[in-house]
């Protein structure tokens, strides 16, 4: 039979759980009272009816506070979730076109990879040459650059055109 490993603790040693022989003492109100022994440490914490919680492990001695643990991890739930809740997440949109497209279908697209710029999206360009038009792939590489030119106050390439099979792709994201 194998012996188990001990379980890891989520988030700072509490009372108890700290061992050393001298800790870093942060009082209530913020004050540094300097090195002090573990047992008055968690006397004093005691006696304030808080936690001792250790707030820096990797310093030498370790920094600990005295403060309501429960009130602690709840506050740092709400800053995670706060933060959760700001992040915003980049798409990458794509915009197929073809060689030969029509001058209005263009405008389209354009208008339409504009808006992913405004949103803060990143876009793919996909064109997509079928049959003999892989003989002009120079049209191809001329439609990229246009749109690249177009939308340069807007974007910048983060890859240049490439040709992968039957597919030539650029990818932009906004500025």
């Amino acid at each position: 039979m194998r012996p188990v490993a001990p379980v890891q603790k989520e988030g700072p040693r509490v009372n108890k759980e700290i061992r050393v022989l001298e800790v870093q003492l942060i009082d209530a109100d913020g004050h540094n009272l300097g090195p002090t022994k573990i047992n008055d440490a968690l006397q004093a914490a005691e006696d304030a009816g808080l936690d001792l919680v250790e707030i820096a492990p990797n310093s030498v001695p370790p920094v600990c506070k005295l403060l309501d643990y429960g009130k602690y991890k709840y506050q740092s739930q709400k800053k995670a979730a706060e933060a959760r809740k700001n992040q915003k997440i980049v798409e990458v949109k794509e915009i197929k076109m073809r060689p030969n497209i029509d001058d209005h279908d263009y405008d389209v697209k354009m208008k339409a990879m504009r808006r992913f710029f405004d949103e803060g999206d990143k876009v793919k360009v996909t064109l997509r040459f079928r049959g003999r038009e892989m003989a002009h792939q120079d049209l191809g590489l001329k439609l990229l650059v246009k749109v690249r030119e177009e939308v340069s106050l807007l974007a910048k390439v983060e890859s240049d055109p490439s040709l992968e099979g039957r597919q030539m792709t650029m990818v932009l994201a906004p500025r």
